[in-house]
């Protein structure tokens, strides 16, 4: 498999080599490669794209949500940042947009990132009736605390993340403990993915907070509660989202929007490459599944990127024209 992996690698160089002639009107690239799974995957998986078929020089670089964002704004570069959540600079965002100096591509995340307290989907399945958050907390028998069998448990974050706050205050928003269940914090996220691979393989019950999209969700059939309330925006940033807050009242998670930025001057010179970029999204399923895949053969995001490429043709040749689908094969 890894041999194949390179041949393909050689032959997409190889290809991007001889399409000089398209290359004058895309030239050199940068594209920040985020650090979770699915933006480092997009940033290869548009890497591909961009150089067999259109030609470009791309170069990959490292990025985050603010720095890259940041520098964008103020300093042009990198040229592409394919997953960017907007949530966090989502008033920049829209002044840089306003202004003229970054524009908005596809939203890539179809979906957008989604946040929740989820069970196993076997769990549900056997007790039609949980559907809800509050549907869970009546059965604290379904989700037992190895460590206090009287009681269920609620799975919460590592410290230092900003969903452990969340969740110890929604537990206390829901009067979780009241109704029978402990909270219990994750040391590391890999206790929290430890957690749910381990009720699975015992068919155990299982509660607390997870995301999607992400290589767990892609691996492990789950599913996300209801929250019994919509999403309140002025309760979430005065007491949802603060630490300490004295009377969380129950609230749902925001739906973040992942969409694909440019600089201005990128999109003035890329021609029919920002067309792709306009157009490119996919659903959470989808790449869920590319993350099992990636995290079960522990292959790097670039030969996600192919196995992309390999496995979904009839989804991303949908976004280029079918000469530059054409390209892209040739070189596959």
């Amino acid at each position: 498999m890894k041999a194949a992996l390179r041949m393909l690698f050689l032959s997409a160089m190889a290809w991007a080599c001889a399409s000089a002639a398209v290359a004058a009107g895309c030239g050199a690239v940068t594209i920040a490669e985020m650090k979770w799974g699915s933006a480092a995957i997009a940033a290869n998986f548009d890497k591909i794209i961009l150089e067999a078929g259109y030609g470009c020089s791309v170069e990959i670089v490292p990025g985050d949500t603010m720095p890259t964002f940041a520098s964008m704004d103020g300093k042009g570069t990198p040229d592409i940042a394919p997953e960017l959540w907007v949530k966090g600079v989502e008033i920049e965002l829209s002044k840089a947009i306003a202004a003229g100096r970054l524009v908005e591509g596809a939203e890539i995340l179809a979906d957008g990132a989604v946040e929740g307290w989820w069970i196993p989907k076997f769990v549900a399945d056997a007790n039609p009736s949980i559907r809800t958050i509050e549907d869970a907390l009546a059965r604290p028998d379904l989700f037992p605390d190895e460590n206090d069998p009287a009681k269920g448990a609620v799975f919460n974050c590592p410290t230092g993340w900003s969903c452990k706050i969340t969740t110890q205050n929604l537990f206390k928003a829901y009067y979780a403990e009241a109704k029978g269940f402990n909270l219990i914090s994750a040391d590391t996220p890999k206790d929290l993915d430890a957690s749910i691979a381990d009720a699975f393989e015992r068919k155990r019950g299982w509660l607390g907070y997870y995301w999607a999209p992400t290589a767990l969700i892609g691996k492990y059939d789950m599913i996300r509660l209801g929250m019994g309330v919509p999403y309140s925006e002025m309760e979430w940033n005065t007491c949802t989202a603060v630490s300490g807050c004295a009377r969380p009242r129950r609230n749902a998670y925001p739906t973040s929007q992942g969409v694909t930025v440019t600089t201005k001057a990128f999109a003035d010179r890329a021609g029919p490459a920002m067309d792709y970029l306009r157009k490119r999204s996919w659903d959470n399923g989808t790449i869920n599944d590319v993350l099992a895949w990636q995290d079960e053969h522990s292959e790097s995001s670039r030969n996600a990127a192919v196995y992309f490429l390999e496995n979904y043709p009839q989804l991303w040749t949908t976004w280029v024209p079918e000469e530059i689908a054409a390209r892209v094969k040739r070189a596959l």
